[in-house]
């Protein structure tokens, strides 16, 4: 172990904090609180917490991975990489341009066609209810058959909407992969 006072030790803990910060985050927001909140709250209830969270969501994600970009950049400077130094960086650099395609173009978006969507739905009185608990026939799904204009606006938000969710996907994944090899680069736990 090396000794506590040496920057470079500050500088692996800062690193590893960070990236294992941001996973974490990543993990909770896409596996648990989005399907809790989502099967729980009505609609736009939901909406209106996810308009509030997603933007610090995606910036604390973007700032992580530059954080996370900066300090492997600097450790690897002038040094000759391996294929798996040189993945490393590419991962991150990845996640950071994800994470900011995310918070500076598709989340702005996603919310302002969600918005929109709710404004239609809730001239029709609709919006308030929690996820499976209308009987009959599905009032959105007739709203898209009358109404072109909000079928329209619909397939524009989850065009956004998959696009985020990809975009979030390769963070998480190349944040995990490169806590992957730092794992399989301990020499001990």
């Amino acid at each position: 172990m090396e000794e506590g006072g040496n920057p470079e030790s500050l500088t692996k803990v800062v690193h590893l904090l960070v990236l294992s910060g941001a996973w974490g985050m990543q993990m909770w927001v896409t596996f648990v609180s989005g399907f809790l909140l989502f099967r729980g709250l009505p609609r736009h209830t939901f909406g209106l917490v996810q308009s509030k969270l997603f933007p610090f969501y995606f910036h604390i994600s973007m700032g992580c991975a530059f954080v996370n970009l900066c300090i492997l950049a600097s450790q690897r400077a002038g040094a000759q990489l391996t294929s798996w130094e040189a993945s490393e960086l590419c991962l991150l650099l990845l996640s950071l341009m994800l994470a900011t395609i995310n918070a500076r173009w598709l989340e702005p978006r996603t919310t302002a066609a969600m918005w929109a969507l709710q404004t239609m739905e809730k001239e029709r009185g609709l919006g308030g209810e929690v996820l499976g608990s209308h009987q009959g026939s599905d009032p959105y799904r007739q709203l898209r058959e009358q109404d072109p204009k909000y079928s329209a606006l619909r397939q524009i938000f989850f065009r956004y909407h998959g696009l985020s969710s990809i975009c979030n996907l390769g963070c998480l994944l190349s944040n995990g992969l490169h806590l992957v090899g730092l794992a399989l680069g301990l020499r001990s736990l």
